[in-house]
């Protein structure tokens, strides 16, 4: 049984609100789960304090059983000091400027 730290959604249509859960990876978004660890109000202006609330000690547990959480939820984890701050590429590969347009804009920064 995997078990992923997630958010569940909660909340009026066009209101989110989510619920920071411990379920089983194979559980609908907003099904089952085990345990509430926190809550998110993406509604709130991002330096409001009750914007993420998390319960540390529960969370750091889970953590130790081999709880895996999600890349949203290891974000609020890292700024929290939880678990180490996950590591994000700037910008993927893909969407970076191929090899003609990286000479034009070296060229347009030269003269």
């Amino acid at each position: 049984m995997g078990l992923k730290i997630r958010l569940a959604r909660a909340g009026a249509k066009k209101r989110p609100y989510y619920h920071i859960v411990v379920a089983d990876s194979r559980s609908p978004r907003d099904g089952r789960f085990i345990e509430k660890l926190g809550s998110y109000n993406p509604m709130l202006p991002a330096e409001h304090a009750d914007r993420v609330r998390l319960q540390n000690e529960k969370i750091a547990e889970w953590v130790g059983k081999g709880a895996l959480p999600t890349e949203r939820v290891a974000k609020f984890l890292g700024k929290a000091g939880i678990i180490p701050m996950p590591v994000y590429k700037e910008q993927p590969v893909q969407s970076a400027p191929k090899k003609k347009a990286q000479e034009r804009a070296a060229a347009a920064a030269r003269g």
